[in-house]
């Protein structure tokens, strides 16, 4: 019996001794939770001030950013009726606007009564300007023409903003803009012919599409830091309500890299969505604008183009929750940095 279990025991000591040196020689592992992560420290106050470069005759405030816009009158499109209009806005967001954007062509008369009108108690004009065919403008064949609106923008003698065919990287315009590269030559002969004809107040205002940086083709337009004031973009929630945030997001990654002051040219919400929904769109732009100190000037779109189907249409009805929010907008102290009142 004894012989019998001398063995077993040997085994088992063995084993046991094997064991003891395993642990002894690499004990297990500890397991430590991991930290959470903590929370960036909620931001307060307005954002810090940024060093732009401040080119060309309209200026950037030194602190919060301007507003305007662009507002469609109501039937046919005539002087008094676009001072109408912007008076109409004025009263409903109960101050004066800093920046009156208007749109021509080359064809059409500027600077006309309504312009001066407009722009009499202080406010800057913003011309979008459609000049055409960009291998026409190189080719010298709109020279005259050119040279000719040179002096009708000197004429004026007030600052103004110049959208030179602003959205130019829209698919609809390509025919006629040809390529950036034809673009930029365009841009650089317009302006040299500016300079050449000693236009003092113009500041050059570059404005591709939000849509362009998201699918990264509006870099390949830009005329280059030298040629451009302020750098601008359009956007727009229409087809699909969108937040504002991430339809610039593209755009303002690239300008951080530009040392320009930017204005939001054309921004809108389609009346295809809830009024109420339009109003939050409008409240989180303040966020977005604010929280953005290159962010100098906003301007919105306040029409509904003829013809144009809800998601195309963006004014702000009298009254209404987005229009209320947009003048809640317009009235806080970061948008209204020269306390323009409501004209009497």
């Amino acid at each position: 019996m004894t012989l019998n279990l001398a063995p077993r025991l040997l085994i088992a000591l063995a084993t046991t001794i094997l064991f003891l040196a395993a642990c002894t020689s690499a004990p297990p592992p500890v397991h430590v939770p991991p930290t959470p992560n903590q929370p960036a420290p909620a931001p307060t106050g307005p954002p810090a001030p940024v060093v732009l470069e401040q080119t060309g005759p309209v200026r950037a405030p030194a602190k919060g950013a301007l507003v305007g816009a662009w507002v469609k009158p109501p039937g046919s499109l005539t002087q008094s009726s676009r001072v109408q209009a912007i008076a109409g806005l004025q009263h409903d967001i109960g101050r004066k606007l800093d920046i009156v954007n208007t749109y021509r062509t080359v064809s059409q008369s500027f600077p006309t009564t309504s312009d001066y009108d407009l722009t009499s108690d202080g406010a800057t004009l913003m011309v979008s300007w459609a000049t055409g065919d960009t291998r026409s403008i190189t080719s010298g064949a709109q020279d005259a023409q050119l040279v000719a609106w040179a002096h009708r923008f000197a004429s004026f003698g007030r600052p103004i903003l110049l959208r030179m065919r602003w959205e130019m990287d829209r698919p609809n315009l390509r025919a006629s803009m040809w390529s950036g590269a034809d673009f930029v030559a365009a841009w650089d002969h317009v302006h040299k012919i500016f300079k050449e004809q000693h236009v003092r107040n113009v500041s050059w205002v570059w404005c591709p599409t939000a849509g362009g940086f998201a699918n990264h083709s509006a870099p390949a337009f830009y005329p280059g830091d030298s040629e451009v004031d302020w750098t601008c973009v359009d956007v727009y929630s229409a087809s699909q309500l969108q937040p504002l945030s991430s339809l610039l997001q593209p755009f303002l990654t690239w300008a951080a890299g530009h040392p320009k002051p930017i204005i939001i040219g054309e921004f809108g919400v389609a009346d295809a969505y809830d009024p109420v929904d339009r109003a939050a769109w409008l409240q989180d732009a303040i966020g977005v604008f604010r929280g953005d100190p290159q962010i100098k000037a906003v301007s919105y779109f306040d029409s509904d183009p003829d013809g144009a189907i809800a998601e195309q249409s963006f004014a702000l009805p009298a009254g209404s929750p987005p229009m209320n929010a947009f003048a809640a907008l317009a009235r806080m102290p970061y948008f209204n940095p020269k306390k323009r009142p409501i004209a009497p």
